[in-house]
């Protein structure tokens, strides 16, 4: 059974993975007709059309979204994504023919010098070609390769994050998550188990973690049918599920973000739908750090 995100119809995952080099890119290609919102908290974010998501802009539609490693640098990934959907004449309509529309937010997880291999457009184009409605892989691949966490407590703590994903329903609607853990702290259930060996209260850093900057990638997706402004709740909930998850979150070295997707037309309370973006980030996340400690 598939309790990943590509349970949502029409939706599509696709990883590049370098376990080499430590990283990769995910692409998740929605259907269309949808509706995107974003939400960024934390002090480090690194993205791309993030303005365009936002409530009261004209396109409210995407064709793919990008999560990548390579800080920065990965963002070149999306121009590769962008070249593969307007081959396929995909994109937003314009006089002079269609452009995709490709959010994109990339991780830190380069190395020591902030050399060696980074995600750009072939690896970009490689994942969104290889993007299917399987069961989501989760653990050491695609955006979550290099991804590593619990370095709050200094870096001899570290370990590997991942990428993991989660479904929950909502009567007939369901919501599903992805999400690419590179966080400084600590990773929990919801229970409060600790799944990397720190406090629930975390205290002040035992190092600033300067060589290793961090951010979780989050992309929560349902088939109800949702406005942006209605989306926003899935997005803070997911945040909040980040914050239960993962301590401490949201830092000054954290650019964690939500991309929360509408691609549907089932009928759902916004608010109970809310409850399940909570539940399915959270059981993505537990997901990414459990698989990749395999």
């Amino acid at each position: 059974m598939n309790e990943t995100i590509t349970a949502i119809a029409g939706i599509r995952v696709g990883h590049w993975t370098d376990r080499a080099a430590g990283t990769g890119c995910t692409v998740v290609v929605p259907p269309e007709p949808n509706v995107v919102t974003a939400e960024v908290r934390g002090a480090a974010p690194g993205t791309r059309e993030y303005a365009l998501l936002q409530k009261g802009m004209r396109v409210e539609q995407v064709q793919a979204i990008l999560l990548t490693g390579g800080s920065a640098f990965g963002l070149a990934a999306a121009d590769g994504v962008m070249r593969a959907l307007a081959a396929e004449g995909r994109g937003h309509p314009t006089p002079m023919g269609p452009v995709p529309i490709v959010p994109a937010a990339v991780l830190f997880d380069l190395g020591p010098d902030g050399a060696g291999v980074r995600p750009g457009p072939e690896e970009g184009e490689a994942a969104y070609r290889g993007a299917t409605m399987e069961p989501v892989e989760s653990g050491s691949v695609g955006a979550g390769t290099g991804a590593t966490v619990a370095k709050w407590r200094g870096l001899e703590h570290m370990q590997a994050g991942g990428l993991g994903s989660g479904l929950a329903s909502v009567g007939e609607a369901q919501v599903g998550a992805l999400s690419a853990v590179n966080a400084v702290g600590d990773v929990f259930t919801v229970e409060g188990e600790s799944l990397t060996g720190g406090s629930p209260l975390p205290g002040p850093p035992a190092v600033v973690p300067a060589a290793f900057t961090d951010t979780t990638l989050m992309v929560v997706a349902t088939d109800a049918r949702l406005s942006r402004v209605e989306l926003t709740w899935l997005a803070v909930r997911a945040h909040d599920a980040l914050a239960v998850c993962v301590r401490p979150a949201h830092s000054r070295f954290d650019g964690d973000i939500v991309f929360a997707v509408s691609c549907g037309d089932i009928e759902a309370d916004v608010d109970a739908l809310a409850e399940a973006a909570f539940e399915a980030t959270a059981d993505s996340i537990v997901d990414a750090v459990r698989s990749a400690a395999r």
